[in-house]
């Protein structure tokens, strides 16, 4: 596999994982931030209407942050947090079945493959920071 099979491999996993992550999750969390209804689950102990704005930022900001590949491995870090915490502090520990659990697993997966491979050539981290450098 060349170098530029692994940026066009990262360009689809960004935004696949971005995109449904920010307007399949993150984007209804947010639209109950704006309407002033923060009952959320509180499975950290934080108080229901930190854990919605930390899971709605996550989910939603970071997304799309992950999606255009700006500041990407930075937005991975409260991603994989809230998707380890939904999989075994509200799923897992909720007695729900194993796919309720592996799909926020998979998130998390996706997004520490992103973190240590970087957001790859075709993302704006690359275009603003490390064609600076060349």
């Amino acid at each position: 596999m060349t170098k530029g099979n692994i940026d066009v491999a990262l360009l689809i996993l960004r935004l696949w994982f971005g995109l449904e992550m920010a307007f399949g999750h993150g984007l209804g969390k947010m639209m109950k931030i704006i309407n002033g209804d923060f009952q959320f689950l509180d499975p950290l102990g934080l108080g229901p209407s930190l854990s919605l704005v930390l899971a709605g930022s996550a989910e939603f900001i970071g997304g799309i942050l992950i999606a255009i590949g700006f500041f990407t491995r930075l937005a991975t870090i409260p991603y994989i947090i809230t998707m380890l915490v939904a999989a075994f502090l509200v799923h897992y520990a909720g007695g729900d079945p194993w796919g309720r659990v592996a799909n926020p697993l998979n998130y998390a997966v996706a997004a520490t493959a992103i973190l240590i491979a970087g957001p790859g050539r075709y993302s704006l981290d690359h275009k603003l920071f490390v064609d600076k450098i060349r």
